[in-house]
C-alpha cells in the first residue's frame, strides 16, 4: 500500500466520507470547502490526480469528480476510519431485542437485528451442531390418538412435536414409555437410539414399540429441521440500494448466492479463525457475486471459543463507522445470550 502524506490522507478521507453520504462523484471545489485545509482547487486537483494514479480513487466518464475504488476504501477502513463504540443506553436497548430461551431463536433474532439496524442484509452462521444427545423425553396425552412429545437435549434445546397413534395410550403407559426412553437412552444421539430400538424390538412390548419408534423419528426430524446453518435476513433491503439495484444482472447473481448459502458460509467461516472484526471489500471476498459489496463480520463465542459468526452484507458505499460497531456489539450480545440460555436450561 503506497504511503500517503497527511494532506493526501485528509483529502482522501474527506472524499470518501462525502461520497458515502451523497453517492455522487466529489469534485475539487467540494473537497476544498469540506476538507478544512486552506488549499486552492488547483492544488486539490493535483493531489486528486496523484491519488487516482495510486489507485485510491477513480474518475467516472460522466463527471469531473472522483469516487473511491476498493483500494481506496481499504486504506480508509484500515488507516483513516474512526469508530465510536455504541453508548450503553443503546446497548441496553439492543440487548432487550436479543431475547430467546433457545439457540435457534437467538440466531434468528440476531440476524433480524443486524438487518433492521443497518438496512442491509444480516447473516448469522450457527454453531456447528455436534451430534444431538437426549437428556429427557416426556409424553403428554392430548386426545385418544394425539400425544405431545417433549424432547430436552443435553445442550438445553427443547422441542415439541405432536404424534398421531393408531391406538389410545393411557397416562400410565405414557409415563412408562417416557421413563424407559429417558433411563435407557439419556446421552444417546438419535441415530444410536434408532438402531438400538430396532435391535431390542423383540424385548419390548409390541404395543409400545410404535410409540417409541414414532418418538425417535419425530425427534430426529424436528432437530434436523431446526438445524439451519446460515440464517439470512433482509435480503430484499439490497434492492433499495441504488449502487446494486441499478444492475439487475449483479443483483440476480447476489440473490442466487444467498439461496445457495454454501459458498457464502465458506467466507463467513473465516471469521471463526480470526479475532475481532473482519472486513472484506469488493473482490477481497473471493466471490464474484460480492464484487460490488462489502462484508463485515465478527465471531461470537461460547465457553471462550468462537463457535459462529455474525455479519452484514451491503454495498461498498456504506457508513463503515456505523455498521462496524453494530456488528461488533451484536456478536458480543449473542455470545452472552447463548451462554445465559444454556445456563438456564
Amino acid at each position: 500500500m503506497p504511503v500517503l502524506d497527511t494532506r493526501s490522507q485528509i483529502l482522501l478521507k474527506t472524499l470518501i466520507e462525502r461520497y458515502i453520504v451523497e453517492g455522487q462523484p466529489v469534485g475539487s471545489r467540494a473537497l476544498s470547502r469540506h476538507s478544512g485545509l486552506e488549499l486552492s482547487p488547483a492544488t486539490v486537483r493535483n493531489v486528486m490526480s496523484d491519488l487516482e494514479e495510486m489507485g485510491f480513487i477513480a474518475s467516472p466518464h460522466t463527471s469531473s469528480g472522483r469516487i473511491p475504488t476498493p483500494q481506496g476504501y481499504r486504506f480508509f477502513v484500515d488507516s483513516l476510519l474512526t469508530v465510536q463504540p455504541l453508548d450503553q443506553t443503546r446497548v441496553r436497548q439492543l440487548k432487550g431485542q436479543l431475547q430467546g430461551d433457545q439457540p435457534p431463536r437467538l440466531i434468528n433474532a440476531a440476524s433480524h437485528l443486524l438487518s433492521d439496524l443497518t438496512h442491509f442484509t444480516g447473516v448469522v452462521v450457527a454453531p456447528r451442531r455436534k451430534a444431538v444427545r437426549i437428556r429427557q423425553i416426556e409424553f403428554i396425552r392430548l386426545s385418544e390418538t394425539r400425544i405431545l412429545l417433549i424432547l430436552v437435549t443435553t445442550a438445553g434445546d427443547v422441542q415439541n412435536r405432536i404424534l398421531y397413534t393408531r391406538r389410545a395410550y393411557s397416562p400410565s403407559e405414557l409415563v412408562e414409555a417416557a421413563n424407559y426412553l429417558t433411563e435407557n437412552f439419556a446421552g444417546y444421539a438419535f441415530d444410536q437410539m434408532r438402531s438400538r430400538i430396532r435391535a431390542e424390538l423383540n424385548q419390548l412390548r409390541s404395543d409400545m414399540t410404535e410409540l417409541m419408534t414414532a418418538a425417535v423419528e419425530a425427534g430426529s426430524e424436528a432437530l434436523e429441521q431446526d438445524d439451519e446453518p446460515c440464517v439470512l435476513s433482509g435480503e430484499t433491503n439490497l434492492m433499495d440500494v441504488e449502487d446494486l439495484s441499478s444492475n439487475m444482472t449483479t443483483l440476480r447473481e447476489l440473490f442466487r448466492l444467498f439461496e445457495r448459502k454454501t459458498r457464502l458460509m465458506q467466507l463467513l467461516d473465516l471469521s471463526n479463525r480470526a479475532d475481532g472484526i473482519q472486513i472484506y471489500i469488493g473482490n477481497e471476498c473471493g466471490l464474484s457475486e460480492l464484487g460490488g459489496c462489502s462484508v463485515i463480520t465478527a465471531g461470537y463465542e461460547l465457553d471462550g471459543q468462537i463457535v459462529g459468526s455474525v455479519g452484514v452484507i451491503g454495498p461498498t458505499r456504506m457508513a463503515y463507522d456505523q455498521v462496524i460497531p453494530i456488528v461488533d456489539i451484536t456478536a458480543k450480545l449473542l455470545s452472552n445470550a447463548l451462554s445465559q440460555a444454556r445456563n438456564e436450561a
